[in-house]
């Protein structure tokens, strides 16, 4: 049952992270850690995420800008180093709030509460010109740091990374190929980070093996569509998966 349910939500989180730039690991992982310790479940989703990362990267490689994948990509490592350094700081920390709605338990921790407003945030500001604050959003060091943090803490990198990457006036072959470009630099970093957690994780290679076939599928679906959509559906889809995102790690739900 749990390979079952695995499978299919790698093969969706994939076909929409495919254009999102995200979503994988954030899907992902809350139904690996159902079966295993949180630790554990990112570790497992880091190597699944690592692998459609480098099937992404094969298929859009030619489109990457180079600058902007130095600009956001080198803060990106640096800060996923101290983002998994910080997991393994906080694994011991035990708080939590359970609560059970009809069939749905959420559990709402600190982390996923400040992640989820810190994402809200960033939509609101982006989405709201009456601020004049969208230039923030073209600050590539800045997005690097968040996206690599988080990347490291939680798996959350996909999130920020799109929000400033769509701020830079990016063709959607640019946008998608430089984004995957910095997400497999940052699955470097963070998978070496991982190493106490490899043993465990890898002992359920059947599991995984299948979670990565089922996301190469939904990115090969993905990549037959990327000339039917345009960067504005994209926009879309990142702005709705963004929003989707804060309010279900605040709900506790992711």
């Amino acid at each position: 049952m749990e390979i079952l349910l695995i499978s299919s939500v790698a093969l969706v989180a994939s076909l929409l992270t495919f254009f999102s730039g995200f979503g994988l690991g954030t899907l992902l992982m809350p139904i690996i850690a159902l079966f295993f310790p949180l630790p554990i479940a990112i570790a497992i989703t880091a190597i699944v995420h690592f692998s459609n990362n480098l099937l992404k990267f094969a298929l859009l490689a030619r489109y990457s800008n180079f600058p902007i994948l130095l600009r956001f990509g080198i803060p990106a490592v640096i800060f996923a180093f101290l983002g998994a350094w910080c997991l393994e700081s906080l694994s011991e920390w035990k708080w939590e709030f359970v609560y059970t709605f009809f069939d749905i338990t959420g559990h709402v921790t600190p982390l996923k509460v400040i992640i989820g407003l810190v994402i809200a945030l960033f939509l609101v500001l982006e989405s709201n010109s009456t601020l004049h604050v969208p230039s923030a959003f073209k600050k590539l060091w800045l997005g690097g740091m968040l996206s690599g943090f988080f990347g490291g803490l939680s798996g959350h990198q996909g999130a920020f990374r799109s929000l400033f990457l769509t701020q830079n006036a990016l063709s959607k072959e640019v946008f998608l190929a430089t984004g995957v470009s910095i997400a497999v630099v940052v699955d470097l970093s963070r998978l070496s980070l991982y190493a106490s957690h490899w043993q465990s994780a890898l002992a359920q290679w059947q599991m995984i093996v299948v979670a990565i076939v089922s996301a190469f599928i939904g990115t090969l679906i993905g990549k037959y569509f990327l000339k039917k959509v345009s960067i504005e559906f994209i926009r879309f889809v990142v702005a709705w998966m963004l929003g989707s995102v804060a309010f279900l790690l605040i709900l506790g739900v992711l």
